[in-house]
């Protein structure tokens, strides 16, 4: 439980800062599709950020946490490679960095999908 809340605190706090240096720091230093590209990946950083204190929560007050832990994991690693790989490409310019975003956002889905299944077998 812990792990997740503390992971999702600091996640939230630094995709604030990376979205607050996207908007003030490369402004006008990247293109606009780079800059899109990073925007992206702090709106998910966002959103996952949220869903591993979600899950760290919904960790401590659940029996069966084993799905929930793997789920929290995958959302951790999403937020790595999903956004971590927009991030890279926007500051390096180097597009072979987007075949890693999609091993991100397939790590989001299944990270949910868990999320779910948990939720059908163990909340009432």
């Amino acid at each position: 439980m812990k792990t997740f809340v503390l992971l999702g605190s600091v996640n939230m706090a630094l995709a604030i800062a990376l979205g607050a240096f996207g908007a003030h720091g490369l402004a006008g230093k990247i293109t606009e599709k780079l800059l899109a590209n990073w925007n992206t990946g702090a709106h998910y950083h966002l959103i996952h950020a949220l869903g591993l204190i979600a899950v760290g929560i919904l960790i401590g007050k659940s029996a069966q946490a084993d799905l929930l832990n793997t789920a929290g994991w995958l959302l951790f690693a999403g937020i790595i490679l999903f956004s971590g790989s927009l991030y890279a490409m926007a500051l390096t310019g180097v597009k072979a960095l987007g075949a890693i975003t999609p091993i991100g956002g397939v790590s989001f889905i299944i990270g949910w999908v868990l999320v779910a299944v948990h939720a059908v077998k163990h909340l009432n």
